[in-house]
Formats: structure tokens, C-alpha cells, sequence
């Protein structure tokens, strides 16, 4: 089967996962709404493309906090890839290097840090920290990162609970047993109940601050006002992010949070989002409204899902090439061409 667009290496996932696994990673919260709309809000943006513009030379190329990446497209964070590769996040961190693009891993990696650093010595990685209750734990896990080189740390913000996702409770979904969240083993003997803070605010940001030199990024944003706080909290990022539609649903697209946070950051921090990328002419409408990268969640998974690190490999390659067909149809050379006259939204 030629693997041809994004949606081929769902169909495959589909097919060749166990129920269970796919499930847990297809599922969003309650309806589901938010999941999906994250997908239709695209559709409703029309490009308004440039023609005669020079497109003999493209480059795609653009920079997350300074370091350079081929094209603006990461690897969000995403628990359990060993459900869908045996090798895991090892895979994953093997082909983001290889695409020389930014991989956040997730505390609830089923490979160490350890492990995914040395499975692609100095490839750009990000960390990604939910904050337990224990917190000498996540004191623990960001020293650890910072120590193996891992170059930003994203706070997750819109997790003091996890969503109502109605297939894993139908599921009765766990990891089985010959898998760990490695980088908790033990941590968790402490906590009877749901190990995550629900008591988090803004002033542990300052906490996190002083604990690492590494830049913080904030994931999780929605709206204006949150923005506004990560600013002032000294963020040096900003993630909109719905957490592909598995937490509150009802909640907007992040492409359509995504106008009102820009607006409000004013350049003073990057803005970055997740959910809904499916194409790179998404990526293309993401950022032309302001977004300096996207990230890719379930894709990844469904990547790795096909064959590993060489899936996975495709799947960004798909996308890169997408994008930069997108791009010169619209008249675009390079990043520093593309901004908010390139797109519309539709009437209907």
C-alpha cells in the first residue's frame, strides 16, 4: 500500500493496532468535539496565494528558541509509544534527528531520558513536565533532563484532572504489564490517589524558574488572558494547545485560539500550537496566523505505528514535502514571507 498522505498511516494504525492501543490514542474527551473541530477549523481557512512571485528557490527552514530546524514541524509530547513500536520513544528521537527537527518527550515516556538520549545523541529535544503532588519528583525529572542535554522545559497546564475519554474507561484501559513509565518507577508508591497537582498556579512557575536554567514553555494555552499571565510569569514560549481535544471539550480548535493568543503575546515570547495538523498546507495556514512552529501528536503515533522510526520518518517527510509545495503555490520562498495576508476566513 503506497503510503501517500497523512490519513493513509491512520488507516494503517487503524487496522494493525490492537483495539485497546488505538483506542487510547484515537480517544478524545466526552463527544469528542473538541477533537474533531480541531481538524474541521482548517477547512474553513482559505490561503489568498500570490502568483509570479519566484519560487525557483525554497527554504523552509526555521528556528525554535534560536536553534535551527529544517522545517517548522516537531513532535509533540504523547505518552506510551511502546504501544505502538516495540523500541518506543527511542524510535521517535532516533527520527526526529534524522529530520533534524525538535522532539519533546513526555514524563510518561515508556523508555528513561536516559535511553532516548542516548538512542540520538545530540538531536534538539525538549522535556515535557506534568507537576505531582511529590514534588522532589519533578524536581528530580528536570534536573535529570537538563542534565542529559535536553534544551527546553514545556509545562503542561491543562491537566490538574484527566478528561472523561469514554473508550478507555469502556476499555478498562492500562499499560500492560511488560511496560513502565520508566521515568516514574517508584515515584508513585507515594500517591494514593491521581499522582498530578491539581493545585498548580501560576506562582510555580516561579518554583519551576528556580530549579533550571532551561527556557520554559507553557502548553495548554487558550485564550488571551492566559497568554497575557505566561508572559508576565517570564515563559519563553507558549504552546496552544487543547491537548488533542482529550481534556475539556467544548473548548475552541487551537487554530482558532491560536489568532487571540498571538494577538496578545505581541511578539514578546514564540508562540507554538498542536492539534489538527493533518497537511502541510495546515501547517502553512498555522503559520501565516502567527505560529513560528507547529507540533504533530497522534501522526507521530500512527507513523511509528507503520514501521518504527522509518514511518515516522515519512510521515515528517510527507508533511515537509507538503509544506513546501503549499508554500511556493502560494507564493511564498521562504518563513519570513509568510504572514496574516496569506489566509482568510470563510464566510460559511
Amino acid at each position: 500500500m503506497a503510503m501517500v498522505c497523512l490519513s493513509d498511516f491512520e488507516a494503517y494504525a487503524k487496522k494493525y493496532l490492537p483495539k485497546i492501543a488505538w483506542d487510547f490514542f484515537a480517544a478524545g474527551a466526552d463527544d469528542c468535539s473538541t477533537r474533531d473541530e480541531n481538524i474541521l477549523a482548517y477547512k474553513r481557512i482559505r490561503f489568498r496565494p500570490r502568483m509570479l512571485r519566484d519560487v525557483s528557490v525554497m527554504d523552509i527552514r526555521t528556528k525554535l528558541l534560536g536553534t535551527e530546524i529544517s522545517f517548522p514541524v516537531g513532535i509533540a509530547p504523547t505518552g506510551f509509544h511502546q504501544l505502538a513500536w516495540p523500541d518506543g520513544e527511542k524510535s521517535t528521537a532516533r527520527a526526529a534527528k534524522a529530520m533534524n527537527t525538535c522532539y519533546i518527550a513526555s514524563t510518561y515516556s515508556t523508555c528513561t531520558l536516559e535511553e532516548i538520549s542516548a538512542a540520538a545523541p545530540g538531536g534538539l529535544r525538549w522535556f515535557q513536565l506534568y507537576i505531582h503532588r511529590n514534588r522532589a519528583v519533578s524536581q528530580q525529572l528536570v534536573q535529570r533532563a537538563e542534565a542529559l542535554g535536553f534544551q527546553g522545559l514545556v509545562l503542561t497546564a491543562d491537566l490538574p484532572y484527566t478528561g472523561k475519554r469514554r473508550d478507555d474507561v469502556r476499555n478498562g484501559f492500562r499499560l500492560p504489564p511488560h511496560m513502565k513509565l520508566k521515568n516514574l518507577e517508584g515515584a508513585f508508591e507515594v500517591c494514593k490517589m491521581s499522582p498530578l497537582d491539581p493545585s498548580l498556579t501560576w506562582n510555580d512557575i516561579y518554583w519551576l524558574r528556580s530549579l533550571t536554567h532551561l527556557p520554559i514553555i507553557i502548553k495548554g494555552i487558550l485564550t488571551k488572558e492566559d497568554a497575557e499571565l505566561a508572559v508576565r510569569h517570564g515563559v519563553q514560549g507558549i504552546i496552544v494547545s487543547n491537548h488533542g481535544g482529550r481534556q475539556l471539550d467544548g473548548g475552541p480548535a487551537t487554530i482558532d485560539a491560536l489568532v487571540e493568543v498571538v494577538e496578545a503575546v505581541q511578539g514578546r515570547v514564540e508562540v507554538y500550537l498542536d492539534g489538527g495538523i493533518r497537511k502541510g498546507s495546515d501547517v502553512l495556514k498555522a503559520m501565516a496566523l502567527g505560529a513560528k512552529c507547529v507540533f504533530i501528536g497522534r501522526p507521530a503515533l500512527w507513523g511509528l505505528a507503520y514501521k518504527g522510526e522509518e514511518g515516522l520518518q515519512d510521515v515528517l517527510r510527507i508533511l515537509q514535502d507538503e509544506f513546501r509545495l503549499s508554500m511556493a503555490l502560494a507564493g511564498c520562498a521562504s518563513i519570513s514571507d509568510i504572514g496574516p495576508h496569506l489566509v482568510q476566513f470563510s464566510k460559511l
